[in-house]
């Protein structure tokens, strides 16, 4: 089964971020958008995991403990890179606290996968096809402000992503919380 790890972000945030994606737009780019209801944060990719390592992997998780604490949208961005656009994500600030808690699952879950090296706290708004004028685009996203909206985050779960012609369809394996 295809596994992630994730935290979940608020309805009325998924909402927000639903907007910022309509104007952003399609007619400088061709985006697949990311489904407002699957919107989250990614804290590691697990990849295929046989169902009894999927045991191994929820026990590790459930010895970690964090405190909760409060997260809010800061600015959008594009991966990898502004000369080759493959992915644009709104950040979350402060990252120091979901570093932390990405950091506590690395260290868990060490002896099954390896370390994240470049771990950036965002959200994934879409993934890009195409860009069909880099300065416009830009542009465009760098005039976009976004509103400093906040949540809590409290509990972090283990998803399995099944790929469908439709796209993925997520479900949550266990919820594990401080």
């Amino acid at each position: 089964m295809r596994l992630f790890i994730a935290f979940d972000v608020p309805d009325d945030v998924k909402e927000y971020m639903a907007r910022i994606q309509g104007i952003i737009g399609d007619n400088l780019a061709e985006i697949r958008w990311v489904k407002k209801e699957q919107m989250h944060l990614t804290l590691k990719f697990l990849g295929e995991v046989q169902p009894n390592a999927a045991d191994k992997i929820k026990d590790e998780l459930r010895k970690i403990r964090f405190d909760s604490f409060t997260v809010y949208l800061n600015s959008i961005g594009v991966f990898p890179n502004e000369n080759y656009i493959r992915v644009v994500w709104v950040g979350l600030e402060p990252e120091d606290k979901i570093i932390g808690l990405q950091r506590s699952i690395d260290e868990n879950l060490k002896e099954f996968f390896k370390k994240e090296k470049d771990f950036k706290a965002h959200i994934t708004l879409g993934r890009v096809k195409y860009v069909k004028n880099k300065e416009q685009f830009l542009s465009k996203l760098k005039g976009i402000k976004v509103e400093k909206k906040n949540f809590r985050v409290d509990k972090f779960k283990l998803m399995k992503s099944t790929l469908t012609m439709q796209g993925p369809l997520y479900e949550a394996v266990e919820e594990f919380g401080p």
